[in-house]
C-alpha cells in the first residue's frame, strides 16, 4: 500500500509543479497589467517620437513594399534595426497615430519577457520562487518605466524580447543538441540583432551560462556563428551611426569626459538598482572633472570583481550574474558615445538581469535557514518595485510632465529645458517657454536651435529687435539651418528690409527646397522689389508643393497679370475660387482678369 501511494506522489508531482508555475506565470502578468495599465491614456512625447513615429512618413504609411524596404536600408536616427522599424509600422497599419495603443504594444512586449525570463530561469536552475523573484524584479523594477513606458524605446522591449527567446531556445539546443534547434537560436539571435544591436554581447552571455547554471563547460567554438553576426551588425551600426552623424565628436564629449564617466556609470547604474530615486529621460555630462569619483568608481568596480571571483568555486552564480551585467553593459557605457546623454536608465533592461540573478540566489543562500524572512523579504522587495513604478509612471504621460521632472531631478539638463519649451511653446504658453530656452542658451550659449527657437517666439511676441539678435545669432552659428535663414526672413520683411529678407529666404529655399512657405515668402519679397518674374517661379513651386493654397495661387495669378499672362492668370485665379469659394479678393480677381482678356481680344 505505502509503494502504491509513493508512485501516486511521484506521477502528481510534475502536474503540481506546472500548476503553480501556470498561477506565477498569472501573477507576473496580473503586476504587468495593474501596473502600467495606464499608458492607454498617454501620449507621445516630443522626443525621438516624432522621428520613430508620429512625423516618419515612413512609419506612418504602415507595412507598404516600400516603407518595408527603407526600414532595411534606414539610418534616419543613426541605428540599424530593421525589426523595430517594422514593428511600428505595424502599429500604426492597425492603429494609426492613436498613441495608446502604441504604449501598450510595449507592454504586451514586456510582459511576454517577463514570463519567458521566468520559464527560462525556471528550467534552467531549477529554482521555482528565486526565477519568480528575478521575473518579478525585471518586470516591476522603475529602472525600467522609460523602456516600457516611452515608445520610441520599442527597440528596447523588442530586443529585449529575443533576447529571452535566444535563452530559451539556447536551454534547449543545450538538453538536445541538433541542427533545428541551432537554427531556432540563431534566428532568435538575429532577430534580437535587427531590433537593437546591443544584443551583440549575447554570445558573451552564453559562455557565462555554460559555466553557470548549465555547467557544461564553456564551448567557444559553438559561439562563432553567433559572434560572427554580432561582428557583422557592429560593423554595420558603426557605418549606420557615422553615416547618420550620430557618434558624438570628442569636441562635443572628450574621451577624458567618456573615461570618467564609464565606471561612475556603471556604478550609478548599480546605485540606482537598489535606490532608484530621481530617475531621468536624460542624465546630461558633468560639466565638471569627474576624474576623483570615476576613481572611487573604478576601485569599487574592482573590488566587486576580486570578491565575485573569489566566491566563484562555491557561490558561481555571482560572478555569472556580475559578469552579465559588466559585459551587457559595454555597448553603451559611452567610450563610443552615441547620443548626448551621460547615461539612460533604459540601458540596463537586460544588464539589471545579471545583477538580479546573483542577489537573489546569494540571498536565498544566505536566508536558507530562515524562510519566513526569506519570503518576506521577497514580498518587500516586489511590493517596493510596484510602488515605485507606479510612482515613476506618471511622468511620462506626455512631454511637459516628462522635462520638467527631468529637469527638477537634475542639473544643468539642457535638453530637458529645451524639450520642455518646445511642448510649452506647443501649448501657447510662450512666457514660460522662452524662459526656459533662455535657460538652455545659459547652459550651452553656441546651441543654435535654442537661440533659434527663441527668436521666433519673440517674433510673435512682436519683439522683433530680440527676435532678430536670436535668429542673426542662430544663423551665424549654424549657416545651413533652413529654418533659422526661414524665420530671420520673415523678422527682416516685417522690419521692413525686403531685400535682405529676400535674401534669407533664397537661402532657406536653398536648404529646403521642399519648403512651401520658403517659396511663398521669397516670392513676396521678390514681388514687392518689383521681380515679378522670379516671384512668378517661386509662386509656382509654392503651388506645385502645396496644389490647395488659394492665396499662393492668388497671389500667383497677380504676378502673371502683372507681366501680361493673362490666360494663365485667370486659370489660377479660377482655382483658388474652387478652393475656397467665399474667397471675395479671387472672385474680384477673376472678373477684372476676364474682362482684361476681353478687351484683349477686341
Amino acid at each position: 500500500m505505502s509503494r502504491k501511494k509513493s508512485r501516486q506522489a511521484v506521477s502528481t508531482a510534475p502536474a503540481v509543479a506546472r500548476h503553480t508555475d501556470l498561477w506565477i506565470c498569472l501573477l507576473l502578468a496580473a503586476l504587468v497589467l495593474v501596473a502600467y495599465g495606464r499608458v492607454r491614456h498617454f501620449d507621445f512625447v516630443n522626443y525621438d517620437d516624432p522621428d520613430y513615429v508620429s512625423e516618419n512618413a515612413h512609419v506612418r504609411a504602415g507595412l507598404t513594399a516600400e516603407s518595408m524596404a527603407w526600414a532595411f536600408g534606414a539610418s534616419a536616427t543613426g541605428n540599424w534595426f530593421p525589426l523595430t522599424w517594422l514593428s511600428h509600422m505595424l502599429d500604426c497599419q492597425l492603429f494609426g497615430l492613436d498613441a495608446g495603443w502604441h504604449h501598450l504594444t510595449n507592454i504586451w512586449i514586456h510582459l511576454a519577457s517577463t514570463l519567458l525570463l521566468f520559464i527560462f530561469l525556471r528550467r534552467v536552475t531549477g529554482a521555482r520562487w528565486a526565477s519568480a523573484l528575478a521575473a518579478c524584479v525585471f518586470a516591476l523594477h522603475p529602472l525600467h518605466v522609460e523602456s516600457v513606458a516611452w515608445v520610441a524605446e520599442r527597440k528596447d522591449v523588442l530586443s529585449g524580447l529575443f533576447f529571452m527567446l535566444t535563452l530559451c531556445a539556447y536551454a534547449a539546443y543545450t538538453a538536445r543538441p541538433g541542427r533545428v534547434r541551432y537554427a531556432l537560436l540563431l534566428a532568435a539571435f538575429g532577430c534580437g540583432l535587427m531590433a537593437k544591436s546591443m544584443l551583440v554581447t549575447v554570445p558573451v552571455v552564453l559562455l557565462l551560462l555554460d559555466e553557470w547554471p548549465l555547467k557544461r563547460g564553456i564551448r567557444i567554438a559553438e559561439k562563432l556563428p553567433l559572434l560572427a553576426a554580432s561582428a557583422a551588425v557592429s560593423i554595420v551600426t558603426w557605418l549606420v551611426q557615422r553615416q547618420a552623424g550620430a557618434t558624438a565628436s570628442f569636441d562635443l564629449v572628450p574621451l577624458a569626459a567618456r573615461l570618467e564617466n564609464a565606471p561612475i556609470s556603471y556604478a550609478a547604474y548599480s546605485f540606482k538598482t537598489f535606490w532608484p530615486t530621481d530617475l531621468a529621460v536624460f542624465y546630461p555630462y558633468s560639466r565638471n572633472s569627474l576624474a576623483v569619483p570615476a576613481a572611487f568608481a573604478a576601485l569599487g568596480l574592482a573590488i566587486v570583481t576580486v570578491l565575485a571571483i573569489r566566491s566563484y568555486p562555491r557561490r558561481p552564480y555571482i560572478l555569472a550574474g556580475w559578469l552579465w551585467y559588466l559585459v551587457t553593459l559595454l555597448p553603451v557605457i559611452g567610450v563610443i558615445q552615441v547620443g548626448a546623454q551621460a547615461r539612460a536608465d533604459r540601458y540596463t533592461y537586460i544588464p539589471m538581469i545579471g545583477l538580479s540573478v546573483a542577489l537573489i540566489w546569494g540571498g536565498a543562500e544566505v536566508l536558507a535557514s530562515w524562510p519566513r524572512l526569506r519570503m518576506a523579504l521577497a514580498a518587500g522587495v516586489s511590493t517596493a518595485c510596484f510602488a515605485l513604478t507606479l510612482y515613476q509612471l506618471p511622468y511620462w504621460h506626455d512631454s511637459i510632465a516628462l522635462f520638467r521632472h527631468a529637469a527638477d531631478v537634475t542639473s544643468d539638463n539642457w535638453v530637458a529645458h529645451f524639450n520642455l519649451a518646445t511642448a510649452l511653446a506647443e501649448r501657447n504658453e510662450e512666457p514660460e517657454a522662452m524662459t526656459q530656452l533662455r535657460e538652455v542658451i545659459r547652459l550651452r550659449p553656441r546651441f543654435y536651435t535654442a537661440h533659434s527657437e527663441l527668436g521666433q517666439l519673440l517674433a510673435k511676441q512682436n519683439q522683433t529687435e530680440e527676435a532678430f539678435e536670436e535668429l542673426w545669432t542662430a544663423v551665424n552659428l549654424n549657416p545651413e539651418d533652413g529654418a533659422a535663414h526661414f524665420r530671420l526672413g520673415s523678422v527682416l520683411g516685417s522690419l521692413g528690409r525686403a531685400a535682405e529678407a529676400a535674401g534669407e529666404f533664397r537661402q532657406a529655399v536653398r536648404l529646403q527646397p521642399e519648403n512651401a512657405d520658403a517659396h511663398y515668402n521669397l516670392a513676396i519679397a521678390l514681388a514687392s522689389q518689383g521681380n515679378v518674374g522670379e516671384a512668378v517661379r517661386e509662386f509656382s513651386s509654392t503651388v506645385r508643393l502645396r496644389p490647395e493654397d488659394a492665396d499662393a495661387r492668388l497671389n500667383l495669378g497677380i504676378a502673371l497679370a502683372t507681366l501680361g499672362r493673362m490666360d494663365e492668370a485667370v486659370s489660377q485665379f479660377s482655382e483658388a475660387v474652387r478652393i475656397r469659394p467665399d474667397f471675395a479678393e479671387a472672385r474680384q480677381a477673376l472678373e477684372d482678369a476676364r474682362m482684361q482678356q476681353r478687351q484683349m481680344r477686341r
